[in-house]
C-alpha cells in the first residue's frame, strides 16, 4: 500500500512524524510502540548503544512483515523505523506506528509487528556497560556474537 514507511536510518526518530505518516482521515486509531535505550541489561549498567544492520535486507524484511500484518489485520498504514549507530540512554531505538479503523486491528497489529521484527529483522545490538561490552542477538539472557559482514 502506497504511504508505508520501512526504514533503518542514523537520524534521530521523531515520533509525530511517523504517527503523521500513517494517519489518514478514515482512520480511528493509530498505535505506536517505542523501543527506547534504558540504563541497565542484564543486571549491569549500560552507558549506551549500539546498532548496526543490513539496511537493504532490514527493509525488505519490514517490508515482509508488513505483508504479515496486513493478510491478518485490516489496517491502513504502517511504519516501521529502526535507527542504527551510537543512541544514548532514553533515545528510541526502533519505533512502529499502524494505523486503521478501530483499535483493536492497530493494538495486535503492532504487537505482533514489534514481535517478528525482533525476530527477523537483519539488526544486532552492541550492549556497552560501565565494565565491558558485548553484541547481543536474540534473547538478551543468552549473548551471541555479531554475524560477520559480507
Amino acid at each position: 500500500m502506497s504511504g508505508d514507511v520501512y526504514r533503518i536510518s542514523e537520524d534521530v526518530i521523531a515520533p509525530d512524524a511517523l504517527y503523521e505518516a500513517v494517519l489518514q482521515d478514515s482512520d480511528g486509531a493509530v498505535a505506536t510502540f517505542a523501543g527506547v535505550v534504558r540504563d541497565h541489561s542484564l543486571g549491569r549498567s549500560t552507558q549506551y548503544l549500539e546498532y548496526d544492520a543490513y539496511p537493504e535486507m532490514a527493509e525488505k524484511t519490514m517490508a515482509e512483515i508488513g505483508d504479515e500484518v496486513r493478510k491478518r489485520w485490516e489496517v491502513d498504514r504502517i511504519g516501521m523505523l529502526h535507527r542504527i549507530g551510537r543512541l544514548e540512554i532514553g533515545e528510541i531505538s526502533v519505533l512502529i506506528a499502524i494505523s486503521s479503523a478501530h483499535r483493536k486491528a492497530s493494538l495486535e497489529a503492532c504487537h505482533f509487528a514489534i514481535d517478528r521484527l525482533k525476530e527477523t529483522v537483519p539488526i544486532w545490538k552492541k550492549e556497552v556497560w560501565t565494565d565491558g561490552e558485548a553484541w547481543i542477538e536474540g534473547d538478551p539472557s543468552a549473548p551471541q556474537g555479531k554475524p560477520a559482514e559480507a
